[in-house]
């Protein structure tokens, strides 16, 4: 397996309403193989705020990757993944839907507003951990992300 090499931290924004799925993948991601920053939003109104560098966000990075639940108060993740890919300054960013969501209706919209992927969360604690795990194999080593050397 081929890993990519990076000469500078890939910026993760894990946007999730969930404190406990937030700690979790951050732990999961904690050894990663690529060096990494994951930063948190825990709604969509957060995330958007942390894309546009608006209020507390102004030095915020752009991500590199973002992983967006569906579910959350205020502005829903497919809101969130809407706005991204109405505005030409994210269309770019890769976004994994990680969501407990298995609707096929979930499914379809969000590949529909260009998802780059669906991953249903496992309800298990051994299996939510391996899967955040492949999402950082295969997002983080084996895909050559836009923007990262």
């Amino acid at each position: 397996m081929t890993h990519q090499v990076h000469t500078r931290p890939i910026e993760i924004l894990l946007v999730d309403d969930n404190p406990a799925d937030v700690r979790l993948a951050k732990e999961a991601m904690k050894d990663a193989k690529v060096w990494n920053r994951i930063y948190e939003a825990y709604d969509g109104d957060q995330a958007m705020a942390f894309l546009n560098k608006q209020d507390d966000y102004s030095d915020a990075p752009t991500p590199d990757l973002v992983i967006l639940d569906l579910n959350m108060p205020r502005k829903d993740g497919r809101e969130v993944l809407a706005e991204m890919r109405a505005d030409e300054r994210f269309t770019h960013i890769p976004v994994v839907i990680l969501t407990t969501s298995a609707a096929e209706e979930d499914v379809m919209k969000s590949y529909g507003l260009h998802a780059n992927c669906y991953v249903v969360k496992p309800f298990d604690l051994h299996s939510f951990i391996e899967v955040v795990k492949a999402i950082e194999e295969f997002w983080l080593c084996m895909v050559m992300l836009p923007g990262v050397a």
